[in-house]
């Protein structure tokens, strides 16, 4: 495993393999790497001959109040898992490298960008959509692996790389969960334990709301109704938003029909926590 810090080493390196034909995979991380980041590694690790991983807190996707200076930076952990897995290149930017000291062009989804967590979260997704943007011309990959997670983030990226005409395919593999049903995310290592237990009732409510489709339910209000009667009988719970809106467009529904994306953050005491389920009819 090689770790490059330069943009422009990084391009270099694999511009032989893409000359070569050799197919590459990339996984974007923040660092903090758990099973969920793991399962996307081992997907691109069995599909594609070389195996890149970035890791880079990005600033641009964080509010002024965000947790940017809190955010885990277990690196030495972070490599060792890299290396566990068989990646072949880590790309460790530092932040001057990414973003000069006149840096000033983003990258905006319009519509996509402002719903669900980016009505919270104002430029979020414009970080995000840009940061990737900048990774996916550094890199050149033939696959980016995204998780289901993050659903928005993935809908997201899927438009602008269709919008920009970027020569790379979106996977977007399956939520990891623990045992007990809770999505992974380096966030819940900031739950104490009584928030790690209440957190449960996110996976619950969304199961609660795919049950009740199952069961004949069409009206979304009345499902979502009934999701936050369930996660407001726990004490540490605050709910930000809980909507069902169309897998593609995010928008909300009208009549639960076709594909729909289920989605929800709650914050459990000082913590944010994410979670959606698709449901098709």
């Amino acid at each position: 495993m090689k770790i490059i810090k330069s943009p422009s080493e990084l391009y270099n390196v694999l511009k032989k393999f893409k000359l070569a034909g050799k197919p590459i995979g990339f996984v974007p991380t923040m660092g903090a790497l758990h099973a969920g980041h793991l399962s996307l590694i081992r997907q691109a690790r069995k599909e594609n001959t070389i195996v890149v991983v970035s890791i880079f807190v990005n600033p641009t996707q964080f509010g002024p109040k965000e947790d940017l200076k809190k955010y885990p930076r277990p690196l030495s952990k972070d490599l060792a898992l890299c290396r566990k897995e068989k990646v072949d290149f880590v790309f460790l930017p530092r932040v001057k490298d990414i973003y000069g000291e006149d840096f000033s062009t983003y990258v905006n989804v319009e519509k996509l960008s402002g719903v669900l967590c980016g009505a919270a979260r104002p430029g979020h997704f414009r970080g995000v959509a840009t940061i990737v943007a900048k990774l996916l011309n550094i890199a050149r990959p033939d696959v980016i692996y995204l998780g289901q997670k993050d659903a928005q983030q993935a809908v997201v990226i899927r438009k602008m790389v269709r919008d920009l005409n970027i020569p790379v395919k979106v996977k977007v593999m399956p939520t990891v969960r623990e045992k007990d049903g809770l999505a992974l995310s380096s966030r819940n290592a900031y739950l104490n334990r009584r928030e790690r237990v209440e957190a449960l009732v996110l996976f619950r409510a969304l199961n609660l709301a795919k049950l009740l489709i199952n069961s004949g339910a069409k009206n979304p209000s009345r499902v979502i109704s009934r999701m936050r009667q369930l996660i407001n009988r726990k004490k540490s719970a605050r709910i930000d938003y809980i909507a069902i809106v169309g897998a593609q467009d995010l928008q909300p529904v009208k009549k639960i029909s076709g594909e729909c994306l289920i989605a929800l953050a709650v914050h459990l005491g000082r913590t944010r926590l994410i979670d959606n389920i698709i449901v098709r009819v």
